[in-house]
């Protein structure tokens, strides 16, 4: 096995109980990370839906959302019952402990704090995990956040650091702790290493030795067989579901044991995807939701051929190109006819390298 070749404790990964997050009990301990352009609220519902602990939305820009853009509106909106997460991101504190307050008032349950972004653009506007570069407005908007938050717990989304000559996110939960900061996410790169290599989830156990509240371990868990190795060398409280789960929504529940690969397989993947296709269309319009829906059309794809079935690429392209919603579940059902979740997610196990 992985973890027993890396020396790794083989204790039993079991992410099925519940978390306390600043008096917020979260079901499991197995949540759907915050993605720009993918954990929309058709997404978190299906994932919510198959038993995801917790699922966040995607980053609000905390001055658009004051401003009360229409985008920004949309990606803080509530996905359905249950805790309802909302990821802020931005660098003026004032700004950002405004909106913190704006959306604790229309009811979010949890505000999460972007410091994690690697994306150029977010980067380039000295936020996201450019933020790790200057810790001390970092510790300013955290209490800016907390204090606009009141009751309403915040938690942070941060990187090990810049680069790896400043690894300085242990330095940083321990000061974002003090400041009130209730829950902790590390991804396991740094912003430089952006998404390349592969997540070094050792090095998040000097963030759990440095607080007391819950940290939890995200970067490449792909599959139900790595949370044993993520665990035992993290340390980490709880796990976070990011790329993984593209085509994949089930993930996050069927790692939490909320689904089994026996409920799975009553999951047929043309119903699933017709059924998120029909949902993006209904959150956007239909205009915009057939563009927002490709890329999600394009990993169940990707995911369907990944078991040995052909996808002809004429085929795929008739799917990502048409424009009339009728010839998409056509053609889904037509592709998909046969294949359920648990194919796929029997497609999708693969093993790890271990990280440098």
């Amino acid at each position: 096995m992985i973890a027993q070749s890396l020396g790794v404790s083989r204790r039993k990964a079991d992410v099925s109980g519940p978390l306390e997050v600043g008096g917020r009990w979260l079901a499991n301990r197995v949540l759907l990370a915050p993605m720009s352009g993918v954990s929309d609220v058709p997404f978190r519902r299906l994932a919510r839906r198959f038993g995801a602990g917790l699922v966040v939305s995607e980053m609000v820009a905390s001055g658009e959302y004051l401003k009360g853009v229409p985008e920004s509106s949309l990606r803080a909106l509530r996905d359905g019952n249950g805790t309802h997460a909302v990821q802020l991101a931005g660098r003026d504190p004032d700004v950002m402990g405004e909106a913190a307050a704006r959306l604790a008032g229309s009811g979010a349950d949890i505000i999460d704090i972007n410091f994690g972004c690697p994306a150029k653009k977010v980067v380039g506007g000295l936020s996201g995990s450019a933020l790790m570069r200057e810790p001390e407005l970092a510790l300013a908007i955290v209490a800016a956040v907390v204090g606009g938050a009141g009751e309403v717990p915040v938690t942070v989304k941060m990187r090990l650091g810049w680069d790896r000559a400043s690894m300085n996110a242990a330095w940083l939960a321990s000061r974002a702790e003090a400041a009130g900061v209730r829950m902790v996410t590390v991804h396991g790169r740094t912003r430089m290493d952006f998404y390349d290599g592969v997540a070094d989830w050792r090095a998040i156990r000097a963030v759990k030795a440095a607080v007391a509240i819950p940290v939890v371990a995200n970067g490449d868990l792909v599959s139900i067989e790595l949370l044993p190795e993520m665990l035992g060398l993290s340390g980490a409280d709880a796990v976070m579901v990011g790329r993984g789960a593209y085509g994949r929504p089930w993930l996050p529940g069927l790692m939490a044991g909320a689904i089994t690969i026996d409920g799975l397989a009553r999951i047929d993947l043309a119903d699933l995807a017709g059924e998120h296709y029909d949902a993006m269309l209904a959150h956007y319009g239909p205009a915009t939701g057939i563009r927002h829906a490709r890329k999600h059309l394009g990993w169940y794809l990707d995911r369907h051929a990944a078991t040995g079935a052909a996808v002809p690429l004429s085929e795929r392209k008739a799917i990502m190109t048409a424009n009339d919603h009728r010839v998409v579940q056509r053609r889904l059902r037509q592709l998909f006819a046969g294949t359920t979740a648990a194919d796929i997610e029997r497609a999708a196990a693969a093993p790890r390298l271990e990280a440098a």
